[in-house]
């Protein structure tokens, strides 16, 4: 998921792609080695990347981590965009880019906190809700994951999701294709998979601005305390 960057203090240094997999027809995860370690990060953060032409251009962006290790991104390209065709269709193995990061404290997940855990997500918004969900790996923290998408096809980690369905205890995956039903989230969707707020869930929404104030109402809506509801918007 890509936001405008955000300035900071922290030092870009060089990455150099070392893996590529592709999640969707049209998003792609990066898997970099950083120049002298990645420091490590809280599920839920970013990272800024810098892309230096040879004429000196620079052109930067903030992407969501997608891993609970090392440094992963994933790249939905947007038509018309400056950096993201690049990144999720040109950009190869052992070329360089810049990094800095991580950034954010607030959207975070953190696993010492014993609440059960509501995420939603609207298309790449997925990304920083993955970076949780594998975080989560071993222990058993209750996770539900509402995921509203276009279609099955445009479902990003798809597998991944299947499988840490199946095999993860404590974890619910839930989807809402809405191209194919033909609307979009709605409190039904919300009231039926998500946790009831008197478990009192930590939530986190993220996704497309209307998708996410439309969802963080309606958690509101049904009771929900929104000082435990943390929202994170694109677009």
């Amino acid at each position: 998921m890509a936001r405008a960057a955000v300035p900071g203090r922290l030092t870009w240094r060089k990455a150099i792609l070392k893996a590529v997999r592709q999640e969707t027809p049209t998003a792609r995860t990066l898997v970099f080695d950083v120049d002298g370690g990645w420091p490590g990060h809280l599920a839920g953060q970013h990272v800024d990347v810098r892309l230096t032409a040879e004429d000196g251009y620079q052109a930067q962006r903030s992407y969501s981590i997608a891993s609970a290790d090392g440094l992963e991104i994933t790249v939905q390209r947007l038509d018309g965009g400056e950096v993201s065709p690049y990144l999720s269709e040109t950009y190869d193995i052992s070329w360089p880019v810049e990094v800095r990061g991580p950034i954010g404290g607030w959207f975070v997940w953190r696993a010492t906190d014993p609440s059960p855990v509501q995420l939603i997500a609207g298309g790449s918004g997925i990304v920083p809700l993955m970076a949780m969900i594998r975080a989560r790996a071993g222990l058993r923290t209750p996770f539900k994951l509402l995921y509203s998408v276009r279609t099955p096809e445009d479902t990003i980690y798809a597998d991944e999701l299947r499988q840490r369905a199946r095999d993860d205890a404590g974890l619910d995956v839930q989807y809402i294709y809405t191209r194919v039903r033909g609307k979009r989230i709605g409190l039904a969707d919300v009231n039926t998979h998500t946790w009831p707020n008197d478990f009192q869930p930590s939530v986190f929404v993220c996704g497309p601005t209307g998708f996410v104030e439309t969802t963080a109402d309606l958690l509101v809506a049904l009771g929900h305390d929104p000082q435990r509801i943390r929202t994170e918007r694109y677009g």
